[in-house]
C-alpha cells in the first residue's frame, strides 16, 4: 500500500505535544507572495486557501517546551477556517499564551540543507480548544519526528 505525497495523518494533540504549546504573538492571515510590481500596482493581498479543504489559511507561531533542540522549538501551525480562529486562553506573559488545537494533522516532510536534513512535519489544525488538565501527562518518549518545522509548502 502506497501513501501519496502530501497525506495528512490525524494525530492527537497530546501525542504530538506532551507538554502543550505556547502561542507567541497573534493569529494572522497566511497570505500569498506578492511581487514588487503587484504591490506597486496596488493589487490587494490575497489570503491562501487550503487545496484539500477549500478553507482559508491562518498562521500562528508556537513554541514547544518538550523539544530539546533549540532551533526546532519554535515553528508555525496552519489553522484552516473560514473566519479567524480566536485562542481560548488568556495571556500568561505579554504576547504568550498556552494553547491546544482541535483537528490536528501532521504531514511528514524533509527539512534542513545538504547533509543536515531531518524528518519534520507540517502541522495543521481546525482551531483552538480549551486547554485541558492532561497537558504534560503524555507519553515520556520523544514526539513524532523529534521536531516540528511547520512551514507550509
Amino acid at each position: 500500500m502506497a501513501i501519496s505525497k502530501g497525506f495528512r495523518f490525524p494525530v492527537s494533540f497530546e501525542d504530538a505535544f506532551p507538554q502543550g504549546l505556547v502561542m507567541v504573538g497573534e493569529v494572522r492571515p497566511d497570505t500569498e507572495y506578492q511581487t514588487r510590481d503587484e504591490r506597486a500596482a496596488g493589487r490587494p493581498v490575497r489570503q491562501r486557501v487550503d487545496e484539500a479543504t477549500g478553507k482559508r489559511q491562518w498562521k500562528v507561531s508556537v513554541t514547544d517546551p518538550h523539544e530539546p533542540n533549540a532551533k526546532r522549538q519554535s515553528f508555525e501551525v496552519t489553522l484552516l477556517a473560514e473566519v479567524q480562529p480566536v485562542p481560548t486562553t488568556g495571556e500568561v506573559l505579554p504576547g504568550m499564551r498556552p494553547v491546544e488545537f482541535d483537528g490536528l494533522t501532521a504531514e511528514p516532510r524533509v527539512a534542513g540543507n545538504g547533509e543536515f536534513k531531518y524528518q519534520s512535519f507540517v502541522f495543521r489544525a481546525s482551531g483552538f480548544r480549551q486547554v485541558g488538565r492532561s497537558v504534560g501527562s503524555g507519553p515520556s518518549g520523544a514526539k513524532p519526528g523529534g521536531g516540528a518545522d511547520a512551514k507550509a509548502a
